[in-house]
């Protein structure tokens, strides 16, 4: 359904936001995007783009005309056939996003999750011990930012320990499928069996933990709250979306604190600054960067008219770096306030599980900040490009104690 480009009134652009070199330093072309317009036309994809923070917020709080059911990539899921069932929390609009949300933001909220703070206060500082008695060199992500959801998230889920190893390639296959379908996408291709009905059987009622998240989510079904048939789904969303994002949150906000020693001062000055650093991480790095939404109506946008039916790409990073919004918005500094940020979505797409990240981001913080006096970056970094997320493959670092 490409549009001719002489009914198109937006700026357009031959840009590829999932090019290698795009996915590997996004600012400079979110920086000309948002200098372009409030709406630009990607040519490569048929879609227009919003980067500016205004547009994307408005659209992000308005879900009547920005769908989110036609699917939240760049497939329309009005003309294509899903490649797994779509999510009930991401992938749905009232009234069938509302039972669904319902049940896990009573579940997920943060008066229900602070039962978790001091076993999991345990684990950061049992983790932290154990890593800095074998040297006080690592890579942040794979020994912490990695491990310590890893470590937490799931038994709180109440999954078995077996298969825990696939809840991160899954993650990273579902964001990179709402890209094009990519070298990245024919990558994870191969797997996508194993590791679909591998996540399928954590979502059982029979393996479950009776006092995790997931029987919670049962028990919601057994009162009427939600289906029988919804409840796998629910705890599915749970596992992609609670692990990968939460696990590059937290490198995001390692890397900013090795890149940014004065903060790093500063949060062991007041530790009550941790959740803070972690906002304003999740806003400086915007792990998740991209979504996808799909116009229910003709809608007019800084003087572009976008016709009904048609994609829109969101670029949350964007809008986070976006100076109209944000005063010096590329330096990290914990003196900002970082609510309003659109790393977590906004409206009632938002992220159920942020006050879960907020939580392992804080205690880790805290753990490390005990101990840690600096630290920096000690050998050359890698990302680990996926077409949603900003992630990290490797971050070696050097602490010192103290």
């Amino acid at each position: 359904m490409t549009a001719p480009l002489s009914t198109i009134d937006a700026p357009l652009s031959d840009a590829d936001p999932f090019s290698y070199d795009i996915l590997e330093d996004p600012l400079p072309f979110q920086a000309e995007l948002r200098a372009a317009g409030p709406v630009v036309y990607l040519r490569k994809y048929d879609v227009y783009a919003m980067g500016r923070y205004d547009e994307v917020h408005a659209a992000l709080t308005d879900w009547q005309t920005f769908q989110s059911a036609a699917g939240v990539g760049l497939s329309n899921f009005r003309y294509e056939k899903p490649w797994r069932p779509p999510s009930l929390l991401l992938e749905a609009d009232p009234p069938h996003h509302d039972a669904p949300r319902a049940v896990l933001t009573k579940i997920l909220g943060p008066r229900e999750i602070r039962g978790l703070a001091d076993a999991w206060a345990a684990d950061a500082e049992e983790l932290v011990e154990d890593l800095l008695a074998k040297g006080t060199e690592f890579d942040a992500v794979t020994d912490l930012a990695a491990a310590f959801p890893l470590r937490v998230f799931p038994d709180a889920v109440g999954i078995p320990k077996d298969g825990r190893e696939h809840l991160l390639p899954y993650g990273d296959h579902v964001f990179n499928a709402f890209g094009p379908p990519n070298e990245l996408v024919a990558k994870g291709a191969p797997r996508v069996a194993e590791l679909s009905a591998s996540i399928a059987t954590k979502c059982a009622r029979d393996v479950l933990t009776p006092d995790g998240f997931g029987a919670q989510i049962w028990a919601a079904a057994d009162r009427g709250d939600i289906t029988e048939a919804q409840a796998p789904l629910i705890i599915r969303s749970l596992l992609t979306a609670g692990v990968d994002t939460t696990v590059n949150g937290l490198a995001a906000v390692l890397y900013a604190f090795a890149t940014n020693p004065d903060q790093w001062a500063r949060l062991r000055e007041d530790p009550a600054l941790s959740r803070t650093a972690f906002d304003e991480a999740v806003r400086f790095e915007s792990p998740v960067q991209t979504f996808f939404r799909t116009t229910a109506r003709d809608i007019e946008i800084g003087g572009t008219v976008i016709p009904e039916g048609r994609k829109i790409l969101m670029f949350l990073g964007s809008a986070n770096r976006d100076p109209r919004r944000w005063e010096n918005p590329d330096a990290f500094d914990l003196s900002r306030d970082p609510s309003g940020h659109v790393g977590f979505g906004f409206g009632i797409h938002q992220c159920v599980g942020q006050h879960v990240a907020r939580l392992e981001a804080a205690t880790i913080l805290n753990a490390l900040s005990k101990r840690i006096a600096s630290i920096e970056i000690s050998g050359p970094t890698r990302r680990h490009h996926n077409n949603t997320l900003r992630a990290w493959e490797s971050l070696p670092v050097r602490v010192k104690l103290g």
